[in-house]
């Protein structure tokens, strides 16, 4: 890789300082590469299909983003005036450079490949479509660090906890290590072989190709790969030995694939959601003949995998005799503890509940915390609220679901807290409940009469920070039909 491969040269301009007018420079002139190869892609007769990666979309979209995210370092303020936070001048300059790179690698295409970029099965063109996944991973990689186009790499919220305390314990705040770095601390904790398998795993992590990896390239390998006590197991099984995997495959090209197997129903492979990241796609060929694709929600892949084959739907991985057996893949369920605290206690015992009570239903004990946001809930609750909610959000806090954990919530007991069991000591003690949104809550109940919302169905929501007239104006704006009915408490 051309931006790799300049690594060593441009390693003294990589350090933390705030952005020059060099790297506007360098911006400006990857700005003029994206527009260019917009016009390129929109030649009617490359016939690209309006579906992910859609590459004339991509470009657009990361041009308009791109512009956004320097404009703090433009205009009457001279470059470098603007202080960089945390390690964003280092990720502006590994992006830039790195989109740099790959765009002028898809005008090289165009050039090079005159004629043949226009037919679907030239080498060329399936290097374009390629890229174009690299374009689409760049861009939700920049959106992640600059949500809203202000920089937020050093808050990022890891989804798993492990893979947090990991990441804080080796790299601090920052949002972009070197491979070798990071490589270095992940084998401190997940042993794997130098050499081969130490460059497959690269190929695995490094989303956008440029010798870095940032929180982002990591969480979404974690959550691909969990759980983390096996991540490295998980990776090999799944991605380098099994026959199903599909790197750098859209949805087009799964398509097209499994029409070789259309005669064999129960023929499947699996390949990285690109409108989903940090998900996987499975396509099949059913037994009417047709292809399906879905993506498993909240679910570890090799689960999802082993439950097609009891269904009979995935049975031969890319069209082969052999499926692989990933019942070893299994562990025996661990379930986080949550531990009550006497103010949660305190605070449950003023508002008539408890804090174990699933706040949505108020029946079922809570035995699911959603990541990464950390609300707490039941099992039966969030299968009903998502089978409501097309966006798959926490129904408390709207944060996008990225998985689920198993949890067992600690009633508390007076005096539990003086005597922790051998062991316990580095167990979280965060249970995620947002007890301030709860203090909040108490401190409007005491201004205006007491009411209580019930909603029907198993997703309805529950008590929250706001008044009940503002869940009920909300709950009905997103559900629409969904009755809703507040009764006074006596």
């Amino acid at each position: 890789m051309a931006a790799a491969g300049s690594g060593a040269s441009l390693s003294p301009t990589l350090s933390s300082q705030s952005p020059t007018s060099g790297d506007l420079r360098l911006v400006n002139k990857a700005l003029k590469r994206l527009e260019k190869l917009r016009e390129l892609s929109t030649n009617p007769r490359l016939g690209l299909r309006n579906s992910p990666p859609y590459l004339p979309e991509l470009v657009s979209e990361t041009t308009t983003l791109l512009t956004q995210v320097w404009e703090p370092y433009r205009g009457s303020r001279a470059a470098g005036s603007q202080v960089a936070r945390g390690d964003e001048a280092k990720y502006l300059r590994v992006h830039v450079r790195n989109l740099l790179d790959k765009a002028d690698r898809a005008l090289l295409l165009f050039k090079e490949g005159r004629e043949k970029i226009f037919e679907e099965t030239s080498s060329c063109r399936k290097n374009l479509t390629k890229l174009s996944l690299l374009f689409s991973h760049m861009l939700w990689e920049l959106r992640a660090m600059f949500p809203g186009g202000s920089f937020q790499g050093d808050t990022y919220k890891l989804t798993k906890t492990e893979a947090k305390e990991f990441w804080m314990r080796s790299f601090g705040k920052k949002c972009i290590v070197r491979w070798k770095s990071f490589k270095e601390q992940l084998w401190s904790v997940h042993n794997f072989e130098e050499g081969m398998e130490s460059m497959a795993l690269k190929s695995t992590i490094d989303l956008t190709c440029n010798d870095h990896i940032t929180v982002f390239e990591f969480d979404i390998f974690t959550r691909l790969f969990q759980p983390w006590r096996s991540l490295i197991r998980n990776w090999n099984q799944l991605a380098v030995t099994h026959p199903g995997y599909m790197a750098f495959l859209t949805y087009d090209q799964v398509i097209a694939r499994l029409e070789h197997y259309l005669h064999r129903p129960g023929s499947y492979i699996f390949r990285l959601s690109c409108t989903r990241m940090g998900q996987w796609a499975i396509g099949h060929v059913t037994s009417q003949g047709g292809i399906i694709q879905t993506i498993p929600q909240n679910t570890p892949l090799y689960q999802a995998l082993i439950q097609g084959f009891k269904e009979c739907c995935y049975l031969y991985p890319d069209g082969r005799d052999v499926n692989p057996d990933l019942t070893s893949l299994y562990e025996p369920a661990q379930r986080g503890k949550v531990k009550v605290t006497e103010e949660q206690y305190e605070l449950y015992c003023d508002i008539g509940s408890t804090f174990q009570l699933c706040k949505i239903c108020a029946e079922r004990d809570k035995d699911t915390r959603i990541q990464p946001c950390g609300h707490l809930l039941c099992q039966p609750c969030l299968t009903g609220w998502q089978q409501k909610s097309a966006d798959h959000t926490c129904p408390y806090c709207r944060c996008d679901i990225r998985g689920t954990e198993s949890i067992l919530v600690e009633p508390y007991r007076s005096g539990s807290g003086k005597r922790e069991e051998e062991g316990d000591e580095n167990e979280e003690e965060d249970d995620h409940e947002d007890i301030e949104l709860i203090v909040k809550e108490m401190a409007a109940m005491r201004k205006v009469p007491k009411f209580a919302v019930e909603i029907s169905g198993a997703a309805g929501l529950g008590r929250s920070s706001q008044t009940d007239g503002d869940i009920k104006r909300r709950w009905s704006e997103e559900q629409g039909s969904e009755k809703t009915r507040v009764t006074r408490q006596t």
